[in-house]
């Protein structure tokens, strides 16, 4: 089967960095499910796990971890998904990625693709849904109810993002609160008002200002999309008493948490593939959880938030894809379709 791989951990400007290769086509086992893959989307995972470093691969690694596809196979102890089965999913890191014709994945971790939507455009949703879900809803743990959450607030650092996107969806559309965004290009704010941000605050200068002047001086929830390392200290000034922070982005040295100790607010971080590498006992909760966003996106909820399609899958096209990730001026999510 085609594949795009690499041994070698390069610049993305080093036409060695991702290959064209061909690979064995796997064959589904246990709970495992074999899919065609039609559409890709990238992350900042990708890139993250490409960036150079001194390791050699002894067999190629395919990289990716967002798809969508159709299964082709279903392992013995399947009982999820049947071959024929429209799906999507973000996948797991510790394992082979999305980057080839056909992936092993494990059921508990794919949902049934949002029937109103192609391959591309679901393709864009899985990695960020699960995510944002997941930073909401379990390490948040704001209710999914409105009333409750009347007069609540939410401030996303980063929204114009592939995670902050669907955020703000669900932060208003499943959750009902205040949602503050931060975005500074006039695309980004455009973008992001698109989507359901109900103030949008620029993040260049003095945030605690900017969020002064919008009327919103304290927040109830902030989810971190973009800088921890540079946000931390304007995050803890921002939090209410008792409120809660999550954050997606790894820092670079250690965050001072004494800066929440008198607002005895908390702190926590979201990893979307802690479950799968981990094999927690509630890993299936991906599998709802996709369940879930594609029934929003049914019912007219929730919208993709893909913003490019590049074609078709090859190396070249994901070189590319990788360097416009890395310049950190994506909005919304790019999609590499069709083999």
């Amino acid at each position: 089967m085609k594949a795009v791989g690499l041994t070698l951990y390069l610049p993305i400007d080093n036409p060695e960095s991702l290959l064209d290769i061909e690979l064995p086509k796997p064959t589904a086992t246990g709970r495992d499910l074999l899919v065609q893959i039609n559409a890709i989307a990238v992350n900042p995972v990708d890139t993250k796990v490409r960036k150079p470093k001194d390791k050699v691969e002894e067999t190629p690694r395919v990289l990716g971890w967002d798809a969508a596809g159709v299964v082709v196979e279903a392992g013995p102890d399947c009982t999820l998904f049947k071959v024929g089965d429209a799906v999507y999913y973000a996948g797991d890191v510790t394992r082979q990625g999305c980057n080839a014709e056909f992936q092993l994945i494990d059921e508990r971790i794919v949902g049934h693709r949002p029937a109103k939507l192609s391959d591309n455009q679901a393709a864009a949703l899985p990695l960020t849904a699960v995510t944002a879900w997941e930073a909401l809803f379990h390490r948040l743990n704001i209710p999914e109810n409105k009333i409750t959450n009347q007069g609540k607030t939410l401030l996303v650092i980063g929204g114009a993002g592939g995670v902050g996107s669907i955020a703000i969806q669900l932060a208003k559309k499943v959750a009902g609160l205040t949602v503050i965004v931060t975005a500074s290009r006039p695309e980004s704010v455009e973008w992001v008002k698109s989507l359901g941000a109900d103030v949008v605050v620029n993040h260049h200068g003095n945030l605690m200002q900017a969020m002064l002047a919008a009327g919103h001086p304290l927040v109830d929830y902030i989810l971190c999309a973009n800088d921890t390392d540079a946000y931390f200290g304007v995050m803890a000034d921002l939090i209410k008493p008792q409120g809660m922070i999550c954050s997606i982005v790894e820092t670079a040295k250690p965050v001072n948490l004494d800066l929440l100790k008198t607002k005895s607010a908390g702190f926590v971080w979201e990893f979307m593939f802690t479950r799968s590498m981990y094999k927690t006992d509630d890993m299936d909760a991906q599998n709802r959880i996709l369940d879930r966003v594609s029934e929003l996106v049914d019912a007219g909820m929730v919208k993709t938030t893909l913003n490019q399609v590049l074609t078709p899958i090859n190396a070249a096209n994901l070189r590319q894809a990788h360097a416009q990730l890395e310049s950190g001026t994506t909005i919304g999510k790019l999609v590499l379709s069709g083999w």
